[in-house]
């Protein structure tokens, strides 16, 4: 039986591994991607979302990791991707991340009052994130 090993890399090491992989969905800047054993190479960047881990076709278990976009590259039955950060559902701070939103959500309406694009840009991507981790902590 083939499996696809998925190694997901941030700043800080090696964040994920599994060597036993059946499907592993990501969502990059073009739509939502399924990558099984034996798929051909690519590369790709990513969005601000989660990749879930399927390990069995039978059973709808799996592990969901929120990734900061980053980069992933499928090669010979490896899967790999470099993101900023990646955090496990079970390994979020959800009331940091509620902070950094509603902190977000604050920046961007300071940004908006004073019409400065980068900083409504970049607190925009802040939210995102923010978002992104609380919507993974809830799975």
């Amino acid at each position: 039986m083939t499996y696809l090993k998925v190694e997901i890399v941030t700043p800080d090491g090696l964040s994920y591994t599994c060597d036993d992989a059946k499907l592993v969905v990501v969502r990059t800047i073009d739509g939502e991607l399924g990558i099984m054993p034996g798929h051909t190479p690519i590369i790709a960047p990513l969005a601000i979302d989660e990749v879930r881990v399927k390990k069995e076709r039978e059973t709808t278990e799996q592990d969901i990791i929120a990734t900061n976009g980053g980069i992933m590259e499928v090669r010979d039955d490896v899967l790999s991707i470099i993101a900023d950060s990646a955090e496990k559902s079970t390994d979020i701070d959800v009331p940091r991340a509620e902070r950094a939103k509603l902190r977000a959500e604050a920046r961007i309406e300071e940004a908006k009052k004073e019409q400065d694009i980068d900083r409504l840009r970049r607190a925009e991507v802040a939210l995102s994130r923010a978002i992104n981790r609380i919507n993974v902590s809830k799975k």
